[in-house]
C-alpha cells in the first residue's frame, strides 16, 4: 500500500469500555439483578443460531451479542462458500446490521483542510469530506490560497493502492478544480453515478458540453465530447481534453466517462444493470489503457457527494477484481477499508446488503453473454441434457431466472387493487407495481382515474422503451388511448387476433375509414392502412378534446398526435408461438423503421392478457439491439430485465427458448443485410 493511502497509526485503536455502575438510575428501573445475572449466564451458553434468532427478533439488543461476533468474517470468503454465506444473512438479516455497525466503528482521522473556512464552500455535503492523510492535493495556483484543495480522496482497491479517486460531483465553484485533478492525476476514466438533476435538486453540474455546444473551457483546459453511446441504464462518452498554457503547443488527451443514469439517490439500482455497467467499464478501460502512452492514473468515481453510491460501486468493483484474481470476496473487510479512507462510503445497511446481493447474483448467474459468431454452436450445446440434473442449459437458465424474479405484494400494487380500479384488470393476480406503472395524465372526467393495467419495460438502448398492457376491456379504450397520447408513443404493437365480434375482446381502434370516439375526450382518425402477409398496419391521428375547466382557462392546447398500429395476424389464440417466425422478426424491423422516421417514443405492446407474448417481443428486440450494437448475445439478462416489473412475462420454457430462436433467425436472415444498409 502506498504512503498516501496508509492511515497514520495503523487501522484502528482499541477503546476500553467503561462499565456502568450497577447502582445507576438506569439499572434501578430495569429488571432485578438476579434475573439480569441469569440472562447473561444463559446468553453465553446459548448456541449461536438461537442467539441469532433472538437478535433478529429483537429479544436481545445488538450490543449484547455474546458470541455472535464470531459470525463476522475475519478473512475473505471463497466464492464456493459465498452463496451459503449469503443464505445465512438472508435467514438472519440482523447480521447485515451487525457487520455494518461494527465496520463503521473505525478510527476517524483529521480533516483540517476540508473544514477550513476557505474550503467549506467547496464541499457539497459537510459529512462527506476527505481526511488529510489521503486527500488529493492539487498543484497550487500562484496567489490563490488553498488552491491545492479539492473534495477528493485516494482509495485503495483490494489489490492495488490508490486504485480510485473518490470525489463529489462538480459544482459551479469546483468544476475547474475537477478537470485540473483529472488532468493532473492522468485519470484512466470517470465513473459518474448520479443524475445531474434528481428530486427537484441539482445533484451535480453538467461538467461536459451539451450536444448543442461544441466545447467548453475550464481554466486552461478545453473540453469537448467526441462520441456518446446511449444504453438503457448508462451512457458512455469519449471526452477530449486539450491543455493550452499560453504557448502555441497544445497537449491532447482522451478520457472515457461512464455515466450511470438510472440510480436515484436513496435507492439501489438493479444488480444485473450495475454488473453490466461495471463489465463495460472494465472492458473498455482495459482496451483503452493499452493504447495510451505511459501509465494511467486512478479511476475517478463520483456520485453527488462522493458518499453512499460511490462506496457501493467501489465495493462491487474491488470485490469483483479480488474474485477474478483470488476466487474470493471480502465485503466486510473492504467496508472497513472504505470507512478508513473516506467518510460516508456506503451510507446505509440497505446499500451494504445490495453489495452482497449483487456479488451473489454474479456467482449464481456467471458470464451469460457470448459473441454473436458463437450463436449456432452455443445453441447446440444448450440443447444437450446434463446427465446428472437431467436438464438442458435452457431449462437450467430459465429455472435460475424464475428463482431470481422479484415478488410483488398487494401493497406494492396498491393502485390496481383500489376499488375504482379493480374492474379495469382482466386478472386480479396480474396488476402492475405502482413504482413501475405509467400514470395517466389526461383529464377525462371525475369518474376516470390515473390507472391503467400496464408496466414499463426497459429496452437495450433506452429505459422504459416499451409499455406492456392487456387488450382493453369494454369500458377501458379511453384509458388505452390516454396512455398512447400521454406518453407520446410512436407505435402500438398488437400480438393477437381475437375472434370477430368477440364480447371479451372488443375492438379498440377504427376498423373502417371513419373516425371513432373512445371515451369522452379521444377521437381516432384513420389516415391510411397497409396489409401485408401476416402483418396489418394502420396510421392513426389521435385528437384530444380539452374538458378540464382549469386547462380551458389556462388556454392549454392539445395537439393531435400520430401513431402507427401494427398487428401480427399469424399468432392464433391458444398458440404458444406464432406460425411464422419470419413474420414476427419482420414486424420488429417494420416497427424500428417507423420509429426511425418519427421521434423515438415508447412502443405499446398488447396481448390478450398483458403477460403472454409481450415478454417475447420485448426481450427479443433488446437482444437484437445488442447484436447490432455490440456483436453480443445475452438472452438470459434480457429476459431477466423484462421480468423485473411484471414477473409473469416470459411465463414458460417455450417462450424462453423461442427468444433464442428469434435472435438466431435475425442473425441468419437479416443481420448482414441490415449492416450493409446502415
Amino acid at each position: 500500500m502506498s504512503g498516501r493511502s496508509k492511515a497514520p497509526g495503523g487501522t484502528s485503536s482499541q477503546h476500553s469500555r467503561k462499565h456502568r455502575s450497577r447502582s445507576s438510575s438506569r439499572y434501578v428501573e430495569e429488571k432485578p439483578k438476579k434475573k439480569k445475572a441469569t440472562s447473561s449466564v444463559s446468553l453465553v451458553s446459548i448456541p449461536n443460531t438461537i442467539k441469532l434468532s433472538m437478535l433478529n427478533s429483537g429479544l436481545i439488543p445488538l450490543v449484547e451479542n455474546g458470541g455472535v461476533i464470531s459470525t463476522i468474517p475475519t478473512k475473505p470468503i471463497p466464492t464456493s462458500n459465498y452463496v451459503k454465506h449469503c443464505d445465512q444473512r438472508r435467514k438472519f438479516p440482523v447480521l447485515y446490521k451487525l457487520e455494518f455497525q461494527t465496520a463503521c466503528k473505525v478510527e476517524t482521522h483529521s480533516c483540517r483542510h476540508a473544514t477550513k473556512n476557505a474550503n467549506k464552500e467547496k464541499n457539497q455535503n459537510q459529512k462527506c469530506i476527505p481526511y488529510d492523510y489521503n486527500r488529493v492535493v492539487l498543484d497550487s495556483i500562484e496567489d490563490i490560497p488553498d488552491s491545492d484543495y479539492i473534495n477528493a480522496s485516494y482509495v485503495d482497491s483490494l489489490l492495488m493502492p490508490n486504485a480510485y479517486i473518490v470525489t463529489q460531483g462538480p459544482t459551479e465553484v469546483t468544476v475547474n478544480d475537477f478537470w485540473r485533478m483529472v488532468w493532473q492525476e492522468n485519470a484512466s476514466c470517470i465513473v459518474m453515478l448520479t443524475k445531474t438533476f434528481d428530486f427537484i435538486k441539482v445533484m451535480c453540474m453538467q461538467y461536459w458540453p451539451s450536444a448543442k455546444v461544441k466545447n467548453e473551457t475550464y481554466g486552461n483546459l478545453t473540453i469537448s465530447v467526441e462520441h456518446e453511446e446511449e444504453l438503457a441504464n448508462f451512457h458512455i462518452r469519449t471526452i477530449c481534453i486539450v491543455l493550452k498554457e499560453g504557448s502555441p503547443e497544445e497537449e491532447h488527451r482522451k478520457i472515457l466517462q461512464f455515466h450511470y443514469t438510472e440510480w436515484p439517490c436513496h435507492t439501489c439500482p438493479f444488480s444485473n444493470a450495475i454488473l453490466e455497467f461495471r463489465r463495460r467499464m472494465r472492458a473498455v478501460v482495459g482496451t483503452y489503457r493499452t493504447q495510451q502512452h505511459g501509465p494511467l492514473g486512478p479511476i475517478v468515481v463520483h456520485c453527488n457527494d462522493g458518499g453512499g453510491r460511490s462506496g457501493v460501486f467501489l465495493s462491487i468493483d474491488a470485490n469483483m477484481e479480488l474474485m477474478e484474481e483470488e476466487d474470493s470476496f471480502d465485503v466486510y473487510g473492504y467496508l472497513k477499508m472504505l470507512r478508513q479512507s473516506r467518510k460516508g462510503l456506503i451510507e446505509t445497511v440497505e446499500q451494504y446488503k445490495f453489495v452482497y446481493d449483487t456479488l451473489e447474483e454474479f456467482v449464481l448467474c456467471g458470464v451469460t453473454w457470448f459473441p454473436v459468431r458463437d450463436l449456432s454452436q452455443r445453441l447446440k450445446q444448450k440443447s444437450m441434457k446434463n446427465p446428472i440434473t437431467k436438464m438442458n442449459e435452457y431449462q437450467r437458465e430459465y429455472q435460475q431466472i424464475c428463482k431470481m424474479t422479484p415478488r410483488f405484494t398487494i401493497g406494492d400494487c396498491a393502485g390496481g387493487h383500489r376499488t375504482g380500479n379493480r374492474e379495469k384488470n382482466r386478472d386480479v393476480l396480474i396488476v402492475p407495481p405502482d413504482n413501475f406503472r405509467p400514470y395517466l395524465t389526461s383529464f377525462q372526467g371525475n369518474s376516470f382515474t390515473d390507472y391503467i393495467n400496464a408496466v414499463f419495460v426497459d429496452g437495450y438502448t433506452k429505459p422504459r422503451e416499451y409499455i406492456v398492457t392487456e387488450w382493453p376491456l369494454k369500458h377501458t379504450p379511453g384509458d388505452f388511448w390516454s396512455l398512447v397520447y400521454d406518453y407520446e408513443c410512436s407505435a402500438v404493437v398488437v400480438l393477437c387476433v381475437p375472434p370477430k365480434d368477440s364480447q371479451q375482446y372488443p375492438p379498440f381502434w377504427p376498423e373502417g375509414r371513419h373516425s371513432k370516439k373512445y371515451g369522452p375526450v379521444f377521437t381516432i382518425d384513420h389516415i391510411s392502412h397497409n396489409h401485408y402477409s401476416n402483418i396489418k398496419t394502420w396510421l392513426f391521428r389521435i385528437n384530444k378534446k380539452i374538458v378540464s375547466l382549469t386547462e380551458l382557462m389556462a388556454g392549454v392546447k392539445a395537439p393531435a398526435r400520430t401513431v402507427q398500429l401494427f398487428q401480427l395476424t399469424c399468432w392464433p389464440m391458444g398458440h404458444k408461438v406464432p406460425t411464422s417466425t419470419n413474420s414476427l422478426v419482420e414486424l420488429m424491423n417494420m416497427v424500428e423503421r417507423w420509429r426511425q422516421r418519427c421521434e423515438y417514443g415508447p412502443v405499446v405492446v398488447v396481448s390478450q392478457d398483458g403477460r403472454s407474448r409481450c415478454g417475447v417481443y420485448c426481450a427479443a428486440n433488446a437482444c437484437i439491439e445488442q447484436v447490432i450494437q455490440h456483436g453480443e448475445v445475452d438472452i438470459f439478462q434480457a429476459v431477466k430485465t423484462v421480468r423485473r416489473h411484471r414477473p409473469q412475462l416470459i411465463e414458460n420454457m417455450t417462450e424462453y427458448k423461442y427468444c433464442y430462436d428469434l435472435v438466431l433467425h435475425y442473425v441468419l436472415h437479416y443481420l448482414n443485410k441490415d449492416s450493409e444498409k446502415k
